[in-house]
């Protein structure tokens, strides 16, 4: 009875001590895992907000693999002829966030919409393309209300003579995204004509909901450009760097 148990014990020991060196083994094996490094995609030099990417300006550079994080680019074809939305510091690896195609264009789900004039009442000259603007409903049956919970995308602001409303010698849009409040105002106060015309990315049910508001004539839009555009969105970038 007692050499049964004995064999029994050793056999559990032995058991454990396997289950032990195997333990210790996927672990020696994960931190060597975690020790290789994988080739991800950098700047060789700085590239400014609102650049088009090209293999010419890429690099590849070395990171351990336990550093490696979601939407950083190994493949150069998935990177170039895409924008960069901030700027890109030398040897930085690349973040999917900070990059985008077609920056102003509307995403899935959206369409671009120009907005009749006369559904506006009341247009913030200071909007501009790449802007988050709130919309709101004034007249009708009802009292005044904002139409949408969610802030909208600006598309694209043009004058009178079909122009985009901008300063050219220091675009709105690039001051922005590199967070020059300065230059962003200046831009503003120097744009080279009155808004005539505006833009809107919307999903079908927000242009139903606007023109269902608006085709009577009883209620127009008053639009109003968020502070979102004019520094949250800088500083949420920054903090995300």
């Amino acid at each position: 009875m007692n050499k049964k148990r004995n064999l029994l014990i050793s056999f559990s020991a032995a058991l454990l001590a396997a289950f032990l060196v195997y333990g210790v083994y996927k672990l020696q094996l994960r931190q060597v895992e975690l020790q290789q490094t994988v080739n991800v995609l950098v700047p060789k030099d700085f590239i400014p907000a609102g650049t088009m990417i090209e293999a010419g300006m890429l690099a590849f550079r070395p990171v351990l693999a336990g550093s490696l994080e979601e939407g950083m680019f190994m493949d150069a074809s998935q990177l170039v002829g895409l924008e960069s939305v901030v700027p890109l510091g030398t040897n930085e690896p690349i973040l999917s966030w900070k990059v985008d195609k077609y920056h102003l264009l509307p995403s899935r789900g959206q369409a671009t919409f120009q907005i009749p004039k006369d559904y506006i009442l009341s247009l913030s000259g200071g909007i501009r393309a790449g802007d988050k603007v709130r919309l709101y409903l004034s007249g009708g049956e009802g009292e005044s209300a904002r139409l949408f919970d969610q802030e909208i995308t600006v598309a694209s602001v043009k004058s009178s003579a079909n122009v985009e409303v901008d300063n050219p010698k220091s675009p709105n849009l690039y001051s922005r995204v590199n967070g020059d409040t300065e230059k962003m105002y200046a831009s503003r106060r120097e744009a080279n004509g009155t808004i005539d015309q505006i833009n809107l990315n919307l999903t079908e049910e927000q242009w139903l909901a606007i023109d269902k508001a608006c085709r009577t004539k009883k209620a127009k839009l008053v639009i109003a450009v968020s502070a979102t555009s004019l520094s949250d969105d800088a500083v949420f970038r920054k903090e995300k760097r």
